[in-house]
């Protein structure tokens, strides 16, 4: 139990295959759910609304359970969590999602019968709480994503998908978060993680005190007291799971760069450099340390201190 009268949480290890996150916990039940779709939708169905979920395990993300499915008035939404940069790959993503769905929800003697299939709405909203800048709302298209034909050439047919994406970080679209107890609490957990670690606390710390100090202010505290050793642990997957992200992609590029330099290719020489620029600036937006970014990316630490003061 986390809370008043247990300051101290003890350390709990992280499960890997832990298919939940902190997200898809706290919106585990219907009433929560519809809660939060009201919010966002600015719709007003009541608690007791029929909903059938939907949800799909490790379709969007490997190994990540940040996603909720729901059909409800005849409509198929599709809810993401989402901390990462926002991936323009993400339309498309959801298409094979929204396919996916309709084969566990369509009878298969159903497609092949002469008679129309009635398919629900689809609807796919993203609720962004990275750290990369974004506006309060975007839409994804994927027709972005379209090839272009050759000049004087039409397309013959339509297909396109949008994906609405709201930045629900604390400070954007606070009308949203204020419709939903959840969902500001939500708000709430997360920005004091990283108000933690900017203070200087390693991730443990900067998660058990966010986990405390919210408890005790009552927000989500009977969620925080009665789930708080496996919250910590969600959580603490979460993060680490971005951290590891950047870390494999630097030494990713670090791999490429040397393999590069060993040939003596002045080319491979100047796309090594910028590279690891590239990965020094990617490193310093996720909140990695000078020192670190300069390990990782292989560049001197006066270069990446340069970068901080542009």
């Amino acid at each position: 139990m986390v809370g008043k009268n247990n300051p101290n949480p003890p350390e709990v290890p992280v499960n890997p295959k832990h298919k939940d996150s902190f997200f898809t916990k706290l919106f585990s039940e219907p009433q929560k759910i519809l809660t939060l779709y009201n919010a966002i939708s600015h719709s007003r169905y009541s608690l007791d609304t029929p909903i059938e979920i939907t949800t799909l395990e490790n379709v969007l993300f490997n190994d990540r359970y940040n996603d909720l499915s729901f059909v409800v008035d005849g409509k198929l939404v599709v809810l993401i969590e989402h901390q990462s940069k926002i991936n323009a790959n993400m339309p498309l993503r959801l298409l094979l999602y929204f396919g996916r769905v309709c084969e566990k929800i369509i009878k298969e003697e159903e497609i092949y019968a002469t008679n129309l299939v009635q398919i629900p709405h689809p609807e796919f909203i993203v609720l962004y709480n990275g750290t990369q800048d974004c506006p309060d709302e975007q839409i994804l298209k994927l027709s972005d994503a379209f090839a272009r034909l050759p000049e004087g050439h039409k397309p013959s047919g339509n297909l396109e998908l949008s994906v609405r994406v709201l930045n629900i970080n604390k400070g954007h679209n606070a009308d949203i978060a204020e419709k939903s107890v959840e969902l500001s609490g939500y708000v709430e957990v997360v920005s004091e993680i990283r108000k933690n670690q900017e203070s200087g606390m390693t991730l443990k710390e900067a998660l058990a005190q966010a986990v405390r100090d919210c408890a005790s202010r009552g927000i989500l505290p009977e969620f925080l007291r009665k789930h708080g050793s496996e919250v910590m642990s969600m959580l603490s997957a979460e993060f680490n799971f971005d951290t590891c992200m950047a870390v494999q992609r630097a030494e990713g590029r670090a791999e490429g760069r040397a393999e590069g330099e060993a040939r003596g290719e002045a080319r491979e020489r100047k796309k090594a450099k910028a590279d690891k620029l590239a990965t020094a600036k990617e490193l310093l937006a996720d909140g990695f340390s000078v020192e670190k970014t300069a390990k990782y990316s292989k560049l001197p630490l006066a270069e990446v201190q340069a970068l901080v003061k542009k």
